[in-house]
């Protein structure tokens, strides 16, 4: 063996072969330091003397930085399925999966753990000395007993330090080892008959690959059902995946586990610093967590034997990446439960089409959970026709009547508009100019907090005018309304009740998220207002009345999978409500009362919404009936990629005739970031000729001269034609 073939991190669908210099060893799967033009890069060893080595003079590898293979066989199989399933360059799939300390060629030492003991000054101490202190005493309390891992000690930072300080308590390091089974916390709960169902048909398929789509309405008990079903896992030693789709759900999702638990657990999510991921890493490969609870990247830490693997609003979008590789956990989580042959489980309220799609083929085995858990009914729906009332700051008077009611009962109440900002745009009202983005075809936001204009899809920020960019006026005004917006107008119509406001901008930053779920968990009446984070997951049991301020502004859309992402968000928000012993009531601010959507998911439930909606797929032949590719392109100028494209759609007319396109046209936001932007959206029946056809325009159009001049994105499976 004298040459390697090595992937490496670069936009290019091919690999590059070096030579291995006299001496020097190398695995499959090791991490090296090649020469790259004049940098350079650390690469993955993918191939040992490949037999159709490029035959120009090679350069020598510079390093290597592992003795033993980074991915297993396992991981290895999934990147490299997911590598030609997606069309994205293997070298960028497989570095995608590494922390980003490995990826700077940092070196893997041996993973160690911290344990939280008493110091000889803390087990001297008297119970008395921390009477102030109910919090921290409990700790020590706890610590008297035995010492304690750090990831059993989630939430208790601030008494951890304060211990610290005080010189009563000390980190020790421990090795990652497999982790050793232990009797649960807990009693589990008692089930239902369609939970104990479900519970049974996914223990029965114990060390096998098997699919479950659990559907259950809000609030019957799905978090049950895994918990009784990891319990058996955790038995045999095996690790369990948990994917959730937002950070937020992350917290409250680990502190339920841990309460039920006494087996290490860890989060993943990408808000964790760079050394918090690799030690995480090193704890999955180890076996020394037992659970991980992370966002769609979690997919890829390498388990020591992994024994089930759950998504918990598998529905959602954000599964799906949206930048680079483009591809979405739940379809790769599937491919990766088949080669860890272990059971996989799909949990949602509201099923995306392509899971029921799969139910309807037999691919995946159906458990519905059709009731509440306990004796909560499910809330009642109503809808405020919002034509000809007068609306104080887009409330109507009647929603502003039963704000105030449940208020005065001591309960809480959660409004819901999915914008964040305090007004998507400042109106002249001398000429009527908007505010918009110098570089894309959209307004820019105002958000009043920081005096800025911001444009939420490039990025884009610049300070708020004084005056008209048109006729020089001053009379600049907000137009539209924001979560930002909406908080400050109630504190003024309800004074005397806190509101909490829950978007990406309030928090933005560390420990703010956790901080605001607490505010709301101690139950005292206020007014939560949010963005479509409030829809997923939570459990307020004081939450009596959630308000949809806005539903007209999704009823109308271009894009053919926006009825059901509202009938899906309409669920979701609407299961907020009367989840504790309280009764809960859904009101919906529209000016079309009488749509079909709403009053099918209103009088129906989304069961019957999906149902019908699948039909409707079936008779357009639009996804899941068929599946679908996109192309994106980006460029200065707008021709460059309508030319980019319109050359593929002839070469898929000439040489593709089973494959149907649309395009190329402009897609509804025409410029972004200054570049003007097309896509050609292709459509087929059979997935592999869809792959054969992208295969041949990906060989063919993407080394034309054109291809160099614009940005081309392809998207597999596309969730976002905007």
């Amino acid at each position: 063996m004298n040459r390697v073939r090595v992937a490496l991190p670069v936009p290019l669908h091919q690999h590059f072969d070096y030579l291995l210099p006299e001496g020097m060893q190398v695995q499959v799967g090791v991490r090296v330091r090649v020469p790259f033009g004049k940098r350079e890069l650390i690469g993955i060893v993918w191939q040992l003397d490949p037999e159709n080595a490029h035959p120009d003079k090679l350069k020598a590898l510079l390093e290597v930085l592992d003795q033993t293979p980074l991915f297993g066989n396992e991981i290895k199989q999934l990147l490299s399925f997911a590598a030609d399933y997606y069309h994205h360059p293997l070298g960028e799939v497989l570095v995608s999966a590494l922390p980003a300390l490995l990826r700077e060629g940092k070196a893997v030492l041996a993973g160690h753990g911290r344990l939280l003991q008493l110091t000889p000054l803390g087990s001297s101490l008297k119970t008395d000395a921390l009477q102030r202190a109910p919090r921290q005493l409990a700790l020590w309390q706890r610590l008297q007993q035995a010492a304690c891992r750090e990831d059993e000690l989630v939430g208790e930072s601030p008494q951890i330090k304060a211990l610290l300080e005080k010189d009563l308590v000390a980190w020790q390091a421990i090795e990652f080892s497999p982790f050793v089974p232990q009797p649960d916390r807990q009693t589990p709960l008692q089930l239902n008959p369609a939970q104990a169902l479900a519970v049974s048909a996914i223990n029965q398929s114990a060390g096998s690959f098997s699919r479950f789509l659990l559907e259950g309405v809000t609030g019957s008990g799905k978090t049950e059902v895994y918990l009784q079903c990891i319990s058996p896992v955790l038995q045999r030693g095996q690790q369990v995946l948990v994917l959730v789709p937002e950070i937020g759900l992350t917290p409250q999702t680990l502190a339920r586990f841990a309460k039920r638990f006494a087996v290490p657990l860890q989060i993943w999510h990408s808000n964790m610093t760079d050394q918090e991921r690799l030690l995480a890493w090193q704890r999955s490969q180890s076996g020394d967590a037992a659970i991980t609870i992370g966002t769609r990247s979690a997919l890829f830490l390498p388990f020591l034997q992994l024994g089930l693997l759950i998504i918990d609003e598998e529905h959602d979008a954000s599964l799906k990446q949206q930048e680079g590789f483009r591809y979405h956990a739940r379809d790769l989580a599937v491919k990766r439960a088949a080669l860890a042959s272990c059971p996989i489980v799909l949990g949602s309220a509201t099923p995306s089409l392509e899971s029921l799609y799969n139910v309807q083929q037999g691919k995946f085995a159906h458990l519905p959970l059709p009731e509440r858990a306990t004796s909560q009914k499910v809330p009642k729906i109503e809808l405020m026709d919002l034509k000809q009332q007068v609306l104080k700051h887009g409330l109507a008077d009647g929603t502003l009547v039963q704000i105030k009611q449940r208020l005065q009962r001591g309960e809480q109440v959660m409004l819901f508009l999915n914008r964040r900002g305090f007004a998507p745009a400042l109106i002249c009202h001398e000429c009527g100019w908007l505010t918009e983005c110098q570089r894309c075809a959209a307004f820019t936001t105002f958000h009043k907090q920081s005096r800025q204009l911001v444009c939420h899809h490039c990025g884009a920020s610049r300070p708020v005018p004084h005056q008209c960019g048109h006729c020089g006026s001053t009379q600049l005004a907000p137009v539209g309304q924001g979560t930002e917006q909406l908080e400050e107008q109630l504190q003024q119509l309800i004074p005397d009740f806190p509101v909490i406001r829950l978007d990406r901008d309030s928090t933005r930053r560390k420990g703010s998220l956790e901080a605001l779920l607490e505010e709301i968990n101690q139950g005292q009446p206020a007014i939560i207002v949010g963005t479509q984070m409030l829809a997923k997951g939570h459990h307020f049991p004081k939450v009596s009345l959630v308000v949809i301020v806005d539903v007209d502004s999704a009823l109308y859309s271009s894009d053919f999978r926006a009825s059901e992402q509202l009938a899906q968000l309409l669920t979701q928000v609407a299961g907020r409500a009367g989840r504790g012993d309280i009764a809960g009531t859904v009101l919906l601010q529209t000016h079309y009362p009488g749509h079909p959507l709403l009053q099918d998911v209103i009088q129906n439930g989304y069961s019957s919404f999906a149902r019908s909606a699948l039909l409707e797929r079936q008779q357009t032949r639009l996804p899941p009936y068929q599946h679908l590719a996109l192309f994106r392109t980006e460029s200065f100028d707008s021709n460059d990629g309508l030319l980019f494209l319109t050359g593929m759609q002839q070469l898929i007319a000439t040489e593709c005739p089973q494959v149907q396109y649309l395009g190329p046209l402009k897609p509804p936001l025409e410029r972004k970031a200054g570049k003007f932007r097309w896509q050609l959206q292709l459509f087929c029946r059979d997935r592999r000729q869809l792959h054969l056809a992208l295969d041949l325009v990906l060989s063919q159009c993407c080394s034309t001269t054109l291809s160099r001049k614009i940005k081309w994105q392809l998207d597999v499976d596309a969730l976002d034609l905007n």
